[in-house]
């Protein structure tokens, strides 16, 4: 499958599943960006997502606060662009 090719919804469901923490304000982050783009995921984003999902709960809040960037393997376009939107408020 290519990057740009539509999530099915049980891929979004499961990845949706897989992406519970462990702490409260990651989840929030999370929720909203599910809410926001979850209908309209592709697998480049779902990988992006699974990515940033595979970090520790605190490397996790502390890119989503914005407190460090994606280093290392995680320093691609893709898992860039998804954690924008996880960023964003409005």
């Amino acid at each position: 499958m290519t990057d740009d090719a539509p999530l099915d919804a049980r891929d979004v469901a499961v990845l949706r599943w897989r992406c519970r923490r462990g702490l409260v304000e990651n989840d929030l982050f999370i929720e909203r960006f599910f809410e926001r783009h979850g209908a309209h995921l592709t697998v480049g984003q779902g990988r992006a997502v699974t990515m940033l999902m595979n970090l520790s709960d605190n490397d996790l809040l502390d890119l989503l606060l914005r407190r460090k960037e994606p280093e290392g393997e995680i320093a691609t376009d893709q898992v860039r662009a998804v954690l924008e939107q996880m960023r964003q408020r409005a």
